[in-house]
């Protein structure tokens, strides 16, 4: 449905219901210093009927449908179809959106908050998962992709305990 993903205006978006969310991914990459080019917001989500209500509100004005799945496919965004599933991969009128559940290696968004931090990404404030753990998240996801985006993960890491012992 969209051109690009806006990724300054999905997470105004998604800070602005008060959607409880952890960026991962791509995205979080990038927020700790990585180069790598990303086409999608990938978010680790708490799944509490209230959370779930407010995602669906926040995104509803957006046409949320399941990326990927035939055109006409009858896909219903309520709080239902969320409570009923877990991972989403979503295409909206601004851009592509992963909601997961739960997530290989860090587990529910519960598990994964000791592992986050707030940062400010595109002028708005919010979590992020630690490098350390997305770097975790990429090895237990296992997929080429990530395997590639590791290496660099870890040189950023590597980095940034150095500064830290020196501080």
């Amino acid at each position: 449905m969209s051109d690009g993903t806006r990724f300054d205006e999905i997470l105004s978006l998604l800070a602005k219901h008060g959607v409880q969310s952890i960026l991962i991914g791509g995205l979080a990459g990038i927020a700790h210093g990585a180069g790598r080019a990303t086409l999608d917001v990938d978010v680790v989500y708490a799944r509490d009927p209230d959370n779930l209500q407010r995602l669906v509100e926040a995104l509803a004005p957006h046409q949320p449908y399941l990326r990927g799945a035939p055109p006409g496919l009858p896909f219903q965004w309520d709080v239902r179809t969320l409570h009923s599933g877990l991972n989403f991969t979503l295409m909206t009128d601004i851009g592509d959106l992963d909601l997961l559940g739960e997530v290989a290696g860090g587990g529910r968004y519960d598990e994964l908050l000791p592992y986050s931090e707030e940062m400010v990404l595109f002028g708005v404030i919010c979590r992020v998962v630690t490098l350390e753990r997305l770097i975790q998240l990429k090895r237990a996801a296992g997929r080429p992709k990530d395997f590639e985006a590791i290496a660099e993960l870890q040189l950023l890491l590597d980095e940034q305990r150095k500064l830290d012992a020196e501080a």
